[in-house]
């Protein structure tokens, strides 16, 4: 299957759940995932839409902790950013009705042991399918071989058989 049918017949699938269904089956995901970060201390995370792995108690839970939480910030129509997220009141709706924190723009990236990585779908090989603008793709190669964890982030749903791959297309290491 192409891309966009792949994309297609994901969004068909989380439809068939509601905003609640996907906010519980969240709860697994999160809790499989709360193993992976116990010995770091800075994590790329993302605000999740309502259509995502619901991310926003965890981040709560790590900023708690004492833990240096990293958003994307999206720059323009190819570029994303980071900044520190110090709370909550430091997010503002930013491109495409996503959360964004107004906080200080993050360069040091040799500082982030895991990157949390939404997508659309993934494989048991690490590939993942965006929303098909390529913002992540282009990103984590601008960080070359800086050593941190990718983790591919959703619900079980969304893991497939096989992800169309590109050669552009960054993997992630393990998929939860």
């Amino acid at each position: 299957m192409h891309k966009e049918g792949l994309r297609r017949q994901m969004r068909q699938l989380k439809q068939q759940y509601s905003h609640r269904q996907l906010e519980q089956l969240s709860l697994s995901v999160i809790e499989r995932l709360q193993p992976c970060l116990a010995d770091v201390q800075t994590v790329l995370a993302y605000y999740s839409l309502p259509d995502e792995v619901c991310t926003r108690q965890l981040i709560d839970d790590l900023l708690s902790s004492g833990k240096t939480v990293l958003l994307p910030c999206v720059v323009d129509s190819e570029h994303m950013e980071l900044r520190r997220l110090t709370g909550s009141f430091d997010l503002h709706e930013g491109a495409f009705h996503i959360l964004e924190p107004v906080g200080e723009l993050f360069t040091d990236y040799n500082l982030i042991d895991v990157a949390l990585i939404p997508g659309v779908a993934f494989d048991a090989q690490g590939h993942r399918l965006g929303r098909g603008r390529g913002y992540y793709d282009r990103f984590l190669r601008t960080m070359g071989t800086i050593p941190f964890l990718r983790i591919g982030v959703c619900f079980d749903f969304q893991k497939v058989e096989s992800v169309p791959s590109e050669a552009y297309d960054i993997p992630v290491d393990i998929v939860i």
